[in-house]
């Protein structure tokens, strides 16, 4: 559905990303930040899937600067190699290359930022950081109890597995305790990447609860 493109962060440089638009006009955009397994076949089918709730979709490869166009499956073997990248994570040029992503996009309308993983922890930095959004949503995202002190400028939404090995109650509830303002849901039963139909983790009856609520919120939020 969509096509692969470069973008130009702002310490000029260059990345991969991953970038679908709807046929007819679109209702805004929605920048999707990966999990530690690159742009990958789930990733791409996100962006697809936002397509066709009408808006564009861009998928930055923020794991561009260390291998290009990584890409990972969630084999055992797979998941081993796909944590090196984040043994020592630089967020700082990660949002740059997720500025850059929403940059691209923001022509089209409204922006809104969602991230998986890792990638629901940029989201939440990248709302209290970075210029040019109107909404953040962030799936299990482990770091973000580091920024939690950080205030987000943007409406932003949270979703936790109650059974993620990575992401302790405790650490959610330090969250909303911190950020009452954040919409913050916790599914029963469930564990880490229970969104990604892809992972043995996958709980369909969490992510069929979760995705209509994101797309509920980025509906209410990404307006023109």
């Amino acid at each position: 559905m969509g096509q692969d493109i470069r973008l130009k962060a702002s310490d000029g440089f260059e990345l991969g990303a991953y970038r679908a638009d709807p046929t007819s006009a679109p209702k805004g955009a929605v920048v999707v930040i990966q999990e530690i397994f690159g742009v990958n076949q789930h990733i791409r089918a996100v962006c697809d899937r936002l397509v066709k709730e009408g808006y564009v979709a861009i998928a930055p490869s923020i794991f561009d600067r260390i291998t290009p166009n990584f890409q990972s499956g969630y084999s055992p073997d797979e998941v081993a190699e796909a944590r090196k990248f984040v043994a020592n994570p630089d967020f700082p040029a990660m949002l740059r290359d997720s500025q850059a992503a929403i940059d691209a996009v923001k022509s089209v309308g409204p922006v809104g930022i969602i991230g998986f993983c890792l990638g629901g922890s940029i989201a939440y930095a990248a709302a209290t950081k970075l210029n040019g959004l109107s909404a953040a949503i962030g799936y299990y995202g482990g770091a973000i109890i580091r920024f939690a002190d950080d205030k987000p400028a943007v409406p932003t939404q949270l979703h936790f597995g109650e059974k993620d090995a990575g992401i302790p109650l405790s650490d959610v509830e330090t969250i909303k305790s911190k950020r009452p303002e954040i919409e913050v849901f916790v599914y029963p039963g469930a564990q880490h990447g229970f969104h990604c139909d892809e992972r043995a983790s996958y709980d369909k009856a969490s992510a069929d609860i979760a995705w209509p609520r994101s797309m509920e919120f980025f509906g209410k939020h990404l307006k023109k």
